[in-house]
């Protein structure tokens, strides 16, 4: 991540905290000898070295994973309980020293690593192997204040759908937007979910750009994606960069049809949606996500994960290529009338002597270009989520009422029609697809 691999694996100790710190071989044995099964062994003594010889954990190559602010972390775990982190090589003594490591990398002012409950064995937080532990050698502990002894639980961080690290978070909770005026330094204290006002270009000075624009059957489809569930939902936009003119065209929207937890069928949409990309000959040039029952405003989150995605796809080149945000507030009750409030964002890096400062969420100018037809390849995507969400506890009820005069099938049929394409064929097309909604129950 941005680090030049050694030369030959390099053992860190960056990071360590009270409550991870390695102990030798001969000392867990004593600490074993004297303290017995029957009696406690404190948390600090619960190493990855006592979960390998009791056979919770396995050694194996990228069993370890951190998520953290739109990066993946991948590690190896070695016989000794060590962990060899894949991207340069170097090697640290626990998962403390690895996870302050490389979330300083992407946050400096992160403080510690909170690594037992950030760091994941085959996706899950090595923090429950220890409660496994506890459990199985000694009942009488309960839960033996798992959430103490400095150890904080990253519950706010975002999951993350692998490769791309694009976001997936929890349900919307009610949130008042701050401006950016008043965020100041990063904070490590401060909720990730805080919502941040748009600034315009103009306010700091500076000129969009570039263009943008969106083709009505993008929005469309990120509509109707985004209008299916109460989870938030995620997804890639395929268009094309013209550097000559500095136009940015949106043409496809590829949905990602995936659950939080199920790695495996991320990694396959993901790879998917490569491969439609490539064939259509178009790039990856944005991402898009729901607020389902909040304001469409970035989240501090949303903010470092767009930087992020800027700088990703711009890559090691000296060019500049953009990566639009779009965020769809589908069911924000603030919004106005039926319709879905979308909001295209970009992020500026904050000013150079303030480099702990977040990035500037502004708002984006965005032309959109009304299709002349419904295409089957946005016909069969909205099929596929039909499919992939019916019968899901998360499945929107479209049959209760938005309004007292308006149901939530209504709802969304209004808003999607804002995008209607010239042709009124779609109008048939379209109510086939809502009465496979209105039986998906």
């Amino acid at each position: 991540m941005g680090s030049e691999p050694p030369s030959s694996p390099q053992l860190l100790e960056e990071g360590v905290e009270d409550d991870d710190e390695e102990l030798s071989g001969g000392e867990e044995s004593d600490l074993r000898v004297s303290s017995g099964r029957g009696s406690l062994l404190t948390r600090r003594g619960i190493t990855l070295r006592v979960l390998l010889k009791d056979g919770l954990v396995e050694p194996g190559d990228g069993v370890l994973s951190i998520h953290y602010l739109g990066k993946k972390f991948v590690g190896d775990l070695l016989c000794d309980g060590k962990i060899r982190w894949l991207e340069t090589g170097q090697i640290f003594n626990s998962p403390s020293a690895w996870a302050t490591h490389c979330k300083r990398l992407v946050n400096p002012a992160k403080k510690s690593g909170c690594g037992w409950a950030s760091v994941r064995y085959r996706g899950q937080k090595l923090v429950q192997y220890k409660t496994t532990w506890l459990h199985k050698y000694q009942p009488s502990a309960g839960e033996m204040n798992l959430a103490s002894e400095g150890e904080e639980d990253d519950e706010d961080e975002e999951e993350v759908i692998p490769d791309l690290g694009l976001i997936q978070r929890r349900p919307d909770r009610e949130r008042v937007p701050v401006r950016y005026c008043n965020l100041g330094m990063r904070d490590v204290q401060r909720d990730p979910h805080t919502l941040v006002e748009l600034s315009a270009f103009s306010a700091i000075n500076r000129f969009q750009p570039f263009n943008v624009a969106v083709s009505s059957n993008v929005l469309l489809l990120m509509d109707f994606h985004c209008h299916l569930t109460t989870s938030e939902v995620v997804g890639y936009l395929g268009g094309r960069w013209d550097t000559n003119t500095q136009l940015l065209t949106v043409l496809r929207a590829f949905p990602c049809r995936t659950r939080l937890a199920d790695r495996d069928a991320a990694s396959a949409v993901e790879e998917e949606i490569c491969q439609n990309l490539f064939m259509r000959g178009l790039s990856l040039v944005g991402w898009y996500h729901s607020h389902p029952r909040g304001p469409a405003l970035p989240s501090l989150q949303d903010i470092d994960s767009q930087m992020d995605h800027q700088l990703r796809l711009q890559g090691s080149s000296n060019g500049f290529q953009p990566c639009l945000g779009i965020i769809c507030g589908p069911y924000y009750h603030g919004n106005q009338g039926v319709a879905s409030t979308i909001t295209p964002f970009w992020v500026v890096p904050p000013p150079e002597q303030r480099p702990n400062d977040y990035g500037i969420p502004v708002a984006v100018e965005v032309t959109y270009v009304q299709d002349n037809f419904l295409t089957s390849d946005v016909l069969n995507e909205m099929m596929l989520l039909v499919d992939f969400y019916k019968g899901a506890p998360d499945l929107v009820q479209f049959g209760q009422h938005w309004s007292p005069e308006i149901s939530v099938l209504d709802k969304m049929k209004g808003s999607i029609s804002g995008h209607a394409p010239k042709d009124q064929a779609y109008v048939q097309i379209l109510e086939h697809v809502y009465s496979q909604l209105s039986g998906a129950h």
